[in-house]
């Protein structure tokens, strides 16, 4: 259809592990050429596999594999998935970095790219300013187009003070944020884009959000990779699952989005005893077992806002010690940043702890928005760590009567809940 701008058909990529192949003289190449037949009827002989460029099957990974989509004029469609999926390989394929192994991908009209691979590009020895104008050509801008945005850029990158100085006097990050705005102030009709939070300080992210939602809003189409699902759901209408380089479903951004947190973030029924290496092997207080209970006691698989809240932590200190000063620290985190800690050093620690027991910590009013959360486990005694569980347990937040309207502020305004009432005086 006409109004197709990329097409991606059936598109792989195929890496080779290992040490890169070493130099090899002229002579080698032609002793090469007369024995690979050789090796390669060896290789059959003896039942072992061997591919047309003389390497091993197993000494290869796609990248992607059977990639096919489509994107309309318009769309804004976000590309999500764990790490190792094959998204930056998509971006890189799309934007003729890399070259596809099998299949094809067509794409229709002016090509921009914010890609965490091209943060920091520029000269040393260039001025701020120099490298502008070199970036600026070297991303496909007219002279005329960088004189005409030149003061945007610098107002938007926030170096003005440094912009006659040395690029190589420079911080990482601001010549992240030098490369980032000349590549903002594009104006293609299509914008392909990497982790895009990855660069600068949370204002330049913001800033770096708030452009690419001009140009969403402005027509232009927009393929967008992130690990911020919050920004997924405000800027994509329709979002591209990944996992290990294949395409595990596309559709609306909502549906996608849950999908994917559902299976990375999913329950496990396996007890915390018989997950001993993911603990620390030093640890001396061994978490066995954790769970939600509301205010009866009652095991909850799926909490509810503004509901009252226990968290349950069954323990065994090692070799029946006696462990002093025990402090306890819980971080509830979403989509890896930190929300909420509850730290028995705000009230009072635990004087002293042995043999097995039960931790209970009560949370009235769970403050917490509808979503995905994990949670972190520390535990310290006289301030030695005792043992520390990453994302020890995963737990979805749904809807729930923390205001007596019944109603919720929007994902993109608020992370917690406070409770709150209003007075108005008038006259």
């Amino acid at each position: 259809m006409n109004d197709i701008v990329i097409h991606v058909e059936n598109l792989g990529k195929r890496y080779r592990v290992g040490q890169l192949e070493p130099y090899k003289t002229l002579r080698d190449t032609l002793v090469n050429a007369v024995v690979a037949p050789v090796h390669a009827v060896t290789s059959v002989l003896h039942g072992r596999p061997s591919t047309t460029d003389g390497s091993r099957s197993d000494n290869t990974i796609w990248a992607l594999k059977d990639v096919s989509f489509e994107v309309r004029q318009g769309e804004v469609v976000g590309v999500i998935g764990r790490n190792g999926a094959g998204k930056t390989t998509l971006l890189k394929v799309l934007t003729r970095i890399t070259t596809p192994t099998e299949g094809y991908a067509e794409i229709r009209g002016r090509v921009g790219a914010l890609l965490e691979v091209s943060a920091g590009f520029g000269h040393p020895e260039f001025t701020g300013r120099e490298n502008i104008y070199l970036m600026g050509a070297v991303l496909g801008m007219k002279r005329a187009e960088t004189d005409r945005k030149f003061a945007e850029i610098v107002d938007f990158s926030g170096v003005k003070t440094y912009l006659d100085t040395p690029m190589k006097r420079y911080s990482a990050g601001m010549r992240m944020r030098l490369t980032f705005s000349v590549a903002a102030h594009l104006e293609p009709e299509i914008l392909l884009v990497d982790e895009v939070l990855a660069v600068g300080d949370a204002a330049f992210q913001q800033k770096c959000l708030g452009r690419m939602g001009e140009v969403a809003q402005g027509g232009r189409t927009v393929l967008f990779v992130s690990h911020d699902m919050g920004a997924i759901q405000n800027l994509c209408e329709r979002c591209i699952l990944l996992e290990d380089g294949r395409i595990r479903n596309i559709g609306r951004t909502r549906d996608i989005v849950n999908e994917y947190l559902t299976t990375s973030l999913a329950i496990s029924n396996v007890p915390l005893a018989e997950r001993r290496n993911e603990q620390r092997r030093d640890a001396t207080l061994i978490y066995t077992s954790i769970e939600f209970q509301n205010s009866r006691g009652q095991k909850l698989s799926n909490l509810s806002s503004g509901e009252d809240t226990s968290i349950v932590l069954d323990y065994l200190c090692k070799d029946t010690q006696k462990l002093e000063d025990v402090k306890i620290l819980y971080t509830i985190k979403r989509m890896g940043e930190n929300i909420v800690a509850l730290d028995t050093e705000l009230s009072k620690n635990f004087e002293e702890i042995q043999g097995k027991g039960r931790i209970i910590c009560n949370i009235p009013r769970l403050p917490l928005m509808p979503g995905y959360y994990s949670l972190d486990i520390r535990s310290y005694s006289k301030r030695i760590i005792t043992n520390h569980l990453y994302d020890g347990v995963a737990f979805y937040v749904k809807e729930g009567p923390f205001f007596d309207s019944g109603l919720m502020p929007p994902d993109s305004e608020a992370r917690t809940l406070v409770d709150h009432s209003w007075v108005l005086e008038e006259g």
